[in-house]
């Protein structure tokens, strides 16, 4: 099959070339109406644009993948990353590993490099702080450049790869409740994450299916960031008497729940005796905290294999492919950070 090129598309949209390159780059320069009409022939014929592409010795072009994560420390996303590049390594494609360092400009400007320099598509673990946030996704889409989500994003339609978060929070409550806690408080993540909001639901549903009440107070939103985590658990707990403190917390993750445990220690609160924890994703080092870590194991090596399949799938057809959302299982992992209060 014959490769679509801009010369193909200048001569069906009746312009030059000039101007379908300041589309691709999305310049002022073009009026809205011609853009669109440029952008519809785009994805009409599949066509994608190409980088600055140089050929091996041999002959044969490089293939890469490009991956932009929050936090090249956080072991959950460096797992991640390496299910990537085991699956796309055995297709023929090299890996480019970067971190955004949960900073949206950066995000931003590491999507636009990717897709400038022929990095076939690009894996992407969004920063989400608002709809004005997102146009560098919504350019993506424009020029039909392939790319997968590891997190829903409110108003883009994308390839998504990632766990079911409400069903894996409701597990985790549930073992709570069927263990006695009757006080359990939900220590929210970044409140424009969908990972946090779909958290949040999961919590509710569980105590929508118990006999306990559900009360917004349980919600308390204190980041993802040990520094942050660390600093509002300390506020949390020093603004209230003994008798109001939960007996449980369920965590948006494992760093969070590793600065709430290491703030719990501090202020002399015995982590599970007083108050039990439950993490979230399962990293490597959860089970060497202070308190072995009970959580939820997110299967993250599988997560990057599985947006690696679904990228280079649709890098490789000749045609525009409907877009797909694979969902993950978890599994709900107990240790030593938890304790039954009922036990006869």
């Amino acid at each position: 099959m014959k490769k679509i090129t801009i010369d193909d598309i200048a001569k069906k949209a009746g312009v030059s070339k000039g101007t379908i390159s300041a589309v691709i780059n999305a310049k002022n320069s073009v009026k809205p109406s011609t853009r669109d009409h440029i952008l519809n022939i785009m994805k009409e014929l599949n066509f994608r644009p190409k980088g600055v592409a140089r050929n091996l010795k041999n002959g044969k072009q490089d293939k890469s993948i490009g991956v932009i994560i929050k936090d090249l420390t956080y072991p959950f996303y460096t797992e991640i990353a390496a299910g990537v590049k085991e699956y796309a390594n055995s297709k023929g494609y090299s890996v480019l590993i970067t971190s955004s360092d949960d900073d949206h400009e950066c995000e931003k400007k590491l999507s636009h490099l990717f897709s400038a320099k022929d990095i076939k598509g690009t894996i992407i673990a969004p920063i989400v702080e608002g709809t004005a946030e997102i146009e560098h996704l919504f350019k993506l889409k424009m020029i039909n450049y392939p790319f997968v989500l590891l997190e829903d994003v409110k108003g883009i339609q994308a390839n998504v790869v990632a766990i079911d978060n409400i069903k894996a929070i409701k597990k985790a409550v549930k073992y709570l409740i069927e263990s006695g806690h009757t006080k359990i408080v939900h220590f929210a993540g970044p409140p424009q994450s969908s990972h946090t909001q779909e958290r949040i639901e999961g919590f509710r549903y569980a105590f929508s299916e118990s006999t306990l009440v559900f009360n917004k107070e349980m919600i308390v939103s204190i980041g993802s960031h040990y520094d942050e985590a660390y600093n509002k658990t300390l506020k949390y707990f020093k603004t209230r008497n003994r008798k109001e403190y939960p007996t449980a917390i369920v965590c948006f993750n494992d760093n969070q729940a590793l600065a709430v445990m290491t703030a719990l220690i501090e202020m002399n609160i015995k982590v599970p005796d007083e108050i039990s924890i439950i993490g979230n994703d399962d990293i490597s080092y959860a089970k060497i905290y202070p308190v072995p870590l009970t959580t939820i194991r997110a299967p993250q090596r599988e997560i990057g294999q599985k947006a690696a399949e679904v990228l280079i799938r649709n890098i490789e057809s000749s045609t525009l492919l409907p877009t797909e959302r694979i969902v993950e299982e978890t599994e709900f992992i107990v240790r030593k950070s938890t304790r039954v209060l009922n036990q006869k």
